[in-house]
């Protein structure tokens, strides 16, 4: 076992968090090992698990051009203008994200984008070993151990500080919590989902709108579809693990055909392989994360999903955690030793991590339960009028959150000053004609200042 470098960091898990940081870190002089338990993707295949997609938003790509990957990366991606939501009855309607196409969220598949950050991490100078699960670390000694499935073999390292990025089922915060408890909870959701894909038309191109992301809300379930570049759909089934519909009462290919006859008739022609895809993918769970801290002094930190994993209706998770890894990065430029440096990432990150938990699961109430509603509908309207007249102050929760980069403690804050106006202002009323604007006025100039970076 070689001696460890002065400055010298070994990341768990070679997943998105994990290469960013690595690209981040190795161009800042960073001698960075990544040690992943699964195999090279390149070579053998994805093995993720799971393949929702992800949506990328501003926050994700600032990190990305800071590591040099926008480019790269955005060639993979696949413009969303709103959500297009198709109801039991009646045509699909589009409900825009933004004002233009120039605030759009874009759809990128896992793989992809692992295997791109993978390549930059690589030529940045980063070393990854695959096939190494991490098996026991002794913090004191400065000593961890991995396994190679294959074979069973250890493999044994010295480390400086271990990075884990290595998401919700994190081994290094297993470790951790062995060796100080670290307050772990999981609050997991009543609901599953289930992953099945919309082919391309035989001659190529997308069998439905490509530049959206599809919902059909059912109440108490729904079903989504995300745009690939290839002119597939990765779509996702949230049903609850109880009740009628469930996953309980949904066991197999036929009785989902059922459902989705009953359910999303205009779904189910799209999706050929129903039966087979549901009998082959099994149900993932859906929980939020909580740690009482997130470091071991200057010798173990857990960002992204390790850290504060949580439900993926706002499409947050991955531009959450490439947030954390400039921020990391940064933290570590300022502060001479890691344990100040891992102290104030958390102080900084802690707050704006709570908060988009929170706004994921407030999100998918909206997406499950409101995209239909009329009240709901007459809110969005009078909102879109808000922030036309005063585009400063009044701004839409989901412009902060998406297309600019405003803390997300922040734009919890005001989302919720900005929903007791829209509740209050529509109440009684069936349209927006006879709304009191001079009041409206006072009140949003006086509940809510201008806010940095609108426009």
């Amino acid at each position: 076992m070689s001696p460890v470098s002065p400055r010298s960091l070994t990341l768990i898990g070679a997943g998105l968090a994990g290469c960013l940081l690595a690209i981040l870190l190795s161009r800042r002089g960073w001698q960075i090992n990544v040690y992943e338990r699964r195999g090279d993707p390149r070579i053998k295949g994805y093995e993720s698990g799971r393949s929702i997609n992800l949506a990328l938003a501003e926050r994700g790509r600032h990190a990305l051009r800071q590591a040099g990957a926008e480019e790269l990366v955005m060639a993979k991606a696949v413009m969303m203008r709103g959500r297009m939501v198709h109801p039991l009855v009646g045509e699909p309607q589009l409900q825009r994200y933004g004002r233009d196409d120039s605030e759009v969220i874009w759809s990128i598949h896992r793989a992809a984008l692992n295997v791109a950050l993978l390549d930059l991490a690589e030529q940045a100078g980063a070393r990854v070993h695959f096939y190494r699960r991490l098996h026991t670390v002794d913090f004191d000694a400065g000593y961890a151990r991995f396994i190679d499935d294959r074979d069973d073999q250890p493999h044994e390292i010295h480390f400086q500080s271990l990075i884990g990025s290595d998401g919700a089922g994190s081994a290094l915060r297993a470790a951790m919590q062995r060796k100080s408890p670290l307050g772990e909870r999981t609050e997991f959701l009543d609901h599953s989902y289930k992953e099945l894909e919309i082919p391309p038309l035989p001659g190529g191109g997308f069998r439905i709108e490509g530049n959206a992301l599809h919902i059909w809300p059912r109440g108490r379930y729904m079903f989504i579809a995300l745009p690939n570049d290839g002119g597939t759909f990765t779509v996702t089934l949230f049903l609850p693990n109880a009740g009628e519909p469930s996953f309980a009462t949904t066991r197999n290919g036929d009785e989902a055909f059922a459902l989705f006859a009953r359910d999303f008739p205009d779904a189910l022609p799209l999706i050929p392989q129903l039966k087979q895809h549901w009998e082959e993918h099994p149900p993932g769970l859906l929980g939020t994360l909580t740690l009482d801290r997130w470091h071991l002094d200057g010798r173990a930190l857990l960002i992204g999903d390790a850290a504060h994993a949580m439900v993926p209706f706002h499409g947050q998770g991955m531009n959450c955690a490439f947030e954390d890894c400039v921020a990391l990065a940064d933290q570590l430029d300022a502060h001479d030793d890691l344990a100040s440096a891992f102290a104030a990432f958390e102080a900084a990150r802690r707050d704006d991590a709570g908060a988009i938990q929170q706004m994921a699961l407030e999100n998918y109430l909206e997406m499950r339960d409101r995209v239909d509603d009329p009240e709901f509908l007459l809110q969005r309207q009078l909102e879109q009028q808000l922030q036309a007249r005063w585009p400063t102050r009044f701004v839409p929760h989901y412009t902060m959150v998406t297309f600019l980069r405003t803390r997300y403690s922040i734009a919890l804050a005001r989302s919720e000053i900005q929903r007791e106006i829209l509740v209050e202002a529509t109440r009684g009323h069936s349209d927006l004609s006879r709304l009191d604007w001079a009041a409206l006025e006072t009140i949003v100039h006086a509940r809510l200042e201008p806010l940095d970076g609108a426009h």
